[in-house]
């Protein structure tokens, strides 16, 4: 068997900066500020800058990012919000925990991100049933590619709905030269190790245009405190984030562009080394995406195959997702739109994902390739 293949590399990066992130947690442990220390007022700082949102608020995880402004704008019992059912299960289980209600929406062929024409179908049913208020849309940026938000963004104003982007995937994205503040009201982040802008534990943000939404969910991050942390306003949750990851993520951030364009070039070999042969993602031509995984549709009765086979030759693969969450337990009683949602069934038995991160070299990727291709040729010959 020939040598395993990192399916996401952490530890070349942190290689890469080990010093400077060495002293920045050092820093912290001298400063013993490890809850809110400055760190964190610098990242969000920061992080402003990067995307060009008005405000950043840091908290504990991509969920609680999520969580934050629904829990602002009173979302709740009899209220709809509408997302995607191929997704990670933060998605809809945020809706749930507010006591609204997930209805699940199919997505792109091509894209994978919600698919617009049936959002409008599931907002239009929701009305015409009249037993759930449509509140808002959680688009999600899937794999790093961002959802159709011109598009989205115009029926969120023409139903009066918010619109919350989910760029846990495709945080530092862009469609048209812009990120997903462009559009929505609010854009929750992840920075989950693996993530591409990822700390070293959970972490998550919260940006918006919107002031006095942001002073709402900066109360509500620390346990909805008014003027003080003893003078409690409303209820919250405690969702701040460590001193020590905000002072990671400032290194990091430092390094993030140069790596979204390192891991737009390994994409790029990939589709050109699997054009005819297999169907990856289709990034629309507008866009940037930061390509959290990469990819690839094969036919359902080979994806068992290939994966096996490519573990026997050291190349590690991860499927993203094998049950939509309509699907699952908790969630399979939540409403669908009106067509059953086919197209995230039929993914859901496609998808499989090759490794993918900025530091992956060109040797080590023509394995990848190498092995994919000479195992489909065998998977398919022995099928015919």
């Amino acid at each position: 068997m020939d040598r395993p293949i990192p399916f996401i590399d952490l530890g070349a990066q942190r290689d890469r900066i080990r010093d400077r992130i060495d002293a920045a947690i050092a820093r912290v442990v001298d400063s013993a500020a490890f809850i809110m220390g400055p760190e964190i007022a610098t990242l969000e700082r920061q992080l402003s800058a990067f995307s060009g949102a008005a405000h950043t608020l840091s908290c504990g995880s991509g969920t609680d990012a999520l969580v934050l402004p629904l829990m602002a704008w009173g979302v709740g019992p009899g209220d709809a919000v509408f997302c995607p059912s191929f997704t990670f299960a933060a998605t809809a289980e945020v809706v749930a925990l507010v006591g609204a209600t997930a209805v699940f929406v199919d997505v792109d062929e091509e894209t994978f991100n919600l698919d617009t024409a049936n959002l409008r179908r599931a907002i239009e049913e929701t009305l015409a049933a009249g037993q759930l208020v449509p509140r808002a849309v959680i688009a999600v940026d899937l794999f790093g590619q961002a959802a159709d938000y011109p598009a989205i963004r115009a029926l969120c104003d023409e139903f009066g709905l918010k619109l919350i982007s989910d760029a846990a995937q495709g945080f530092g994205g862009t469609l048209d030269g812009k990120m997903a503040n462009e559009w929505a009201d609010v854009v929750s982040t992840s920075f989950f190790p693996a993530k591409p802008l990822g700390c070293y534990g959970d972490g998550g943000a919260v940006q918006t245009d919107d002031a006095e939404l942001h002073a709402v969910m900066q109360s509500l991050r620390v346990h909805g405190q008014g003027e003080d942390r003893y003078d409690n306003v409303r209820i919250g949750m405690n969702g701040r984030m460590d001193t020590i990851q905000a002072a990671v993520l400032i290194e990091k951030l430092a390094i993030f562009p140069g790596e979204i364009e390192a891991r737009n070039r390994i994409a790029e070999r990939y589709n050109a080394a699997f054009a005819g042969l297999v169907t990856p993602q289709t990034v629309v031509a507008n866009a940037v995406s930061t390509w959290a995984q990469y990819t690839i549709r094969v036919p359902a009765g080979l994806r068992d195959g290939l994966a096996a086979a490519l573990k026997t030759r050291g190349v590690p693969t991860a499927i993203y997702y094998p049950k939509p969450l309509h699907r699952q337990t908790a969630y399979r009683h939540f409403p669908v739109a009106g067509n059953g949602l086919p197209v995230s069934d039929r993914l859901a038995g496609e998808v499989i994902s090759l490794p993918m991160h900025p530091y992956l070299d060109a040797a080590t990727q023509d394995r990848i390739i190498g092995a994919v291709t000479e195992t489909l040729a065998e998977l398919r010959a022995e099928a015919a």
